[in-house]
């Protein structure tokens, strides 16, 4: 199997194509409408709800056939149609221009896979089998999400606001780094959820 290199990458206004607009289509571009994409859909017909995307200038949806100009400027491209050898057309092509390809349930033609997710505020765990198994990773997630629960998001926040003071503060870069960690510890979080948990009383 081939390694992977896990990374987060930013996505804000890069061009990025979808092929296809079915429900699984709909998930991917609602995927990267989340990340702030600048997202370009390509399929003959669409669902509902990307047809609204459009309308609202959230995508922009070209009623037609995928062709290989379609991938000039792109980061990457996400293909979910009903045409393996479409499929294999558009990894082929991808690979030839140095852009990033993910054909949904093809493990062989990606260059990336998408990991399950548990998403609280900043906080983002993402989970891989390298396209072995994704219902593993799907099982792993909902474990996770009842490890990590929403009170995770607002205190990862809290957290950040730390350490923007902490860097104002003239102190010693070790000093700064073992306060970091004093303020990201179990025990810290516990204290967190319990004043949050008393001022909610309070409200």
């Amino acid at each position: 199997m081939t390694a992977l290199f896990p990374l987060f990458v930013k996505l804000k206004k890069r061009k990025c194509l979808m092929v296809g607009a079915g429900e699984i289509g709909e998930g991917k571009i609602a995927g990267l409408l989340e990340a702030c994409a600048d997202v370009h859909v390509v399929a003959p017909a669409a669902t509902s709800r990307v047809k609204e995307w459009n309308r609202e200038g959230k995508v922009r949806w070209s009623r037609r056939e995928f062709r290989g100009s379609d991938l000039q400027g792109c980061l990457l491209v996400v293909a979910a149609t009903s045409s393996s050898e479409l499929h294999k057309k558009i990894s082929r092509l991808a690979q030839r221009r140095g852009v990033l390809c993910n054909i949904v349930d093809v493990p062989d033609l990606c260059d990336f896979y998408y990991p399950a997710v548990v998403r609280r505020g900043a906080l983002q765990i993402a989970i891989s089998t390298g396209g072995e198994s994704p219902a593993l990773a799907q099982r792993l997630r909902k474990e996770l999400e009842q490890q990590f629960g929403p009170e995770f998001a607002e205190w990862v926040k809290s957290l950040g606001s730390e350490r923007e003071k902490l860097r104002r503060i003239s102190s010693s870069l070790a000093e700064r780094k073992a306060q970091l960690h004093s303020i990201a510890s179990e025990k810290a979080f516990r204290s967190f959820v319990k004043e949050s948990k008393k001022q909610g009383r309070k409200h």
